[in-house]
């Protein structure tokens, strides 16, 4: 059963329209988008927050340049990275309590903001997630053919993923099989997840224990100096206060924020899980809490074994900085045992691929309903409930960037993916600060309200904001990136402004084709929405 509850300031009531759009039809009556409501749990919505995020992926292309950045204090910069994330998850939970709607960072910015800033801020997700599935993609490629080549004992296999042609084709394979489980629903995308998360947490699970064990008994990798070879563990690794400079700290914040990036997918199907106006906004905070475990574990684990020095198979070493855990998967598993950390890298990527699809669809199919997007996209598959149309387009869609980048220039597919931290801090500080502004009746209300209602959200945003802003900055830089240039302006600058504006005249082109959006008459602060009693 469901109820309509109109927020404060209720007065008028509008439609939020349908699969088939809301044209022509009573403005005052609440509309379901149509998907399988109730097929996901607690445990299954953190499973997909946990899977979207590709934690053993992240930690083998993080590690390396974090400790490049931050030395022995790597840990204490993922603990820093985890706060803005923590913050921000706060404001999720509670917007999606008063508003459990797919469209999560657009429908909330709208409801706060209006309809320009959330048709901007649901750009920003939909940007920032075509980027990284297309990323993804290259490294399930780049895995899968290392993982060949090493069950096999061939080079020639493993060379493969050097072949343009070759790694573009696997590439576009990979990422029609994510498309086509996503298609087919909620159901089919938990069962596979369930499988991989599982796969990928327990081989990270006896990484950790035993490069603990062999660090502690002093089999960790040999070395003399500071920070070279293996070390003791020490409290100080987890003080950001001991990082050297200011500027290597935002530069290992930049990188730990990366690696939690995901986790709010666990609300986008919140229209599809059990108890969809808490549920959601839990299994977030349950899946924040395992990643930020599982980091905090590896990293000390890898440093106690291997050190931080950059020479070696040290975590400093530039040769194995790109891929720490194919360095460190003999010398702490062994070889029969090593190879599970390629499995789990490739089971990473290509969960996260599949689950990725999932906010990037449903943000589409929210947004086509209220009139901000064509109204096709806002078709469910009669059969599997899926938002079918938006997933195909987004599997179209990333496969055409992928190949078109790869054939163009590689410094530019880098460069897109370095800027893809700028989406990211774009919109969730938003997504934060529409919290605050949102509940600003209610934070006299109690403690509570005013703590995570406002002060926590706020405090978010302003420190996602903040690096927004730093790496901005930062990116004006031609040495930032590939170190390419455009009349002297670094081409991740370029790239991320570019992808900013190019979402600003898509934004005045709908415009003129869906005016009420835009004059808020779909889509407003007084717009009922549609709340399942639990």
């Amino acid at each position: 059963m469901v109820q309509v509850q109109p927020r404060p300031g209720a007065g008028e009531t509008v439609g939020t329209g349908t699969a088939e759009g809301v044209a022509g039809r009573d403005a005052g009556e609440p509309r379901a988008k149509g998907l399988s409501g109730g097929s996901v749990g607690l445990l299954g919505s953190a499973v997909i927050g946990i899977s979207t995020v590709a934690p053993v992926y992240c930690l083998t292309s993080t590690l390396g340049p974090t400790v490049g950045k931050a030395g022995v204090q790597m840990p204490a910069v993922f603990l820093a990275g985890f706060l803005p994330m923590l913050l921000v998850a706060f404001a999720y939970r509670e917007l999606n309590k008063a508003l459990p709607d797919c469209g999560t960072s657009f429908t909330w910015t709208v409801r706060a903001f209006g309809p320009r800033v959330g048709w901007m801020c649901g750009w920003g997700l939909v940007i920032a997630t075509i980027i990284v599935l297309s990323n993804l993609a290259g490294v399930a490629t780049s895995f899968f053919y290392l993982l060949l080549g090493r069950l096999t004992g061939s080079d020639s296999i493993a060379a493969l993923d050097g072949d343009r042609l070759v790694h573009v084709v696997t590439c576009l394979v990979f990422i029609a099989a994510a498309t086509a489980v996503s298609y087919r629903g909620m159901t089919a995308t938990k069962g596979v997840q369930y499988t991989l998360v599982g796969l990928q947490l327990a081989v990270l699970g006896l990484f950790v224990a035993m490069a603990f064990t062999k660090a502690r008994s002093g089999g960790g990798l040999p070395g003399s100096g500071s920070g070279s070879g293996s070390l003791g563990f020490s409290w100080t690794w987890l003080n950001p206060f001991e990082v050297a400079s200011f500027g290597a700290f935002t530069a290992g914040l930049s990188l730990s924020i990366f690696m939690f990036w995901g986790w709010d997918a666990c609300l986008t199907v919140n229209e599809e899980t059990e108890g969809s106006a808490r549920t959601p906004g839990r299994a977030a905070l349950l899946a924040m809490v395992v990643l930020v475990g599982s980091y905090l574990l590896t990293a000390v684990a890898a440093q106690m074994f291997a050190g931080v020095g950059d020479k070696g198979p040290g975590l400093g070493d530039p040769a194995t900085a790109d891929n720490v855990f194919a360095a460190l998967a003999d010398p702490v598993m062994g070889p029969a045992l090593g190879v599970l950390l390629f499995v789990a890298v490739l089971a990473s990527a290509a969960a996260s691929l599949q689950t990725t699809f999932l906010p990037v669809a449903r943000t589409v199919l929210a947004m086509s309903a209220y009139q901000a997007l064509p109204p096709s996209f806002a078709r469910i598959h009669p059969r599997f409930r899926s938002p079918g149309r938006a997933t195909v387009a987004a599997g179209v869609a990333t496969g055409v960037f992928y190949a078109g980048m790869s054939f163009l220039s590689q410094n530019v597919l880098v460069d897109t993916i370095y800027a893809l931290g700028l989406m990211i801090c774009f919109y969730y500080s938003i997504t934060a600060f529409a919290c605050a502004w949102y509940f600003r009746s209610e934070l006299r209300n109690s403690v509570r309200d005013a703590c995570f209602k406002g002060l926590f959200p706020l405090t978010g945003g302003l420190l996602l904001a903040a690096v927004f802003c730093k790496t901005l900055h930062d990116m004006w830089d031609p040495a930032y990136g590939s170190g390419s240039a455009v009349l002297g302006v670094g081409s991740v600058f370029v790239i991320g402004v570019g992808l900013l504006l190019l979402g600003v005249v898509l934004m005045e082109l709908m415009r003129r084709r869906s005016p009420a959006f835009f004059r808020g008459e779909v889509l407003r602060r007084s717009t009922p929405v549609l709340v399942a009693e639990d």
